[in-house]
């Protein structure tokens, strides 16, 4: 739900007030980053990814007219990574990059389920990943879900279905069961 807040920030920016657009950028920085870095963007590609979503979000802030404004958020960042990866066409290479510094990207101490659950996250394909990581990890509801993702809230229920499917085979192939 937009907090009231949230809307003066959007109207200020609008009104070319730079302050407002910099609560905006620290709201939902880690928001952006998070994200970015659960679907497969390397913590050396993130701030670089972090800077381009919000120099969209400041160019086009007057096209923003209806939704939630994390919704259309999630949807700049998403587009934003894919932009990414058809660019560098390595795809592969930041999956494997990722899976190799994951460790560094959750605190010391990080149970074993919880590391090889991130890992097994990580190796899922782009169209999984993405609806589980956005259901799971940020609770987002379904419906936007398939407003970030463009395609029918049906598609998403069954990409999630089969994304958990998946997710749980690599986890018992791993070693781990239901805890």
């Amino acid at each position: 739900m937009e907090n009231h807040e949230e809307k003066r920030w959007i109207h200020q920016s609008l009104n070319g007030d730079d302050e407002a657009f910099y609560e905006l950028i620290v709201h939902y920085q880690p928001v952006v980053e998070k994200f970015a870095r659960q679907i497969g963007v390397s913590e050396s590609d993130l701030p670089d990814i972090t800077q381009e979503v919000f120099i969209k979000v400041y160019r086009f802030l007057d096209t923003y007219s209806r939704g939630k404004f994390s919704t259309w958020l999630y949807s700049i960042t998403l587009n934003v990574c894919r932009d990414v990866f058809r660019k560098n066409k390595r795809d592969r290479m930041k999956l494997i990059k990722y899976e190799k510094e994951i460790t560094s990207f959750y605190p010391q101490g990080m149970s074993d389920y919880a590391a090889a659950l991130n890992e097994c996250l990580s190796r899922l394909e782009e169209k999984y990943r993405v609806p589980l990581v956005l259901y799971y990890f940020h609770d987002r509801p379904l419906s936007e879900i398939s407003l970030i993702m463009e395609m029918k809230e049906n598609s998403v229920k069954t990409r999630l279905k089969r994304g958990k499917e998946k997710l749980k085979a690599a986890m018992k192939k791993g070693g781990f069961t239901d805890e």
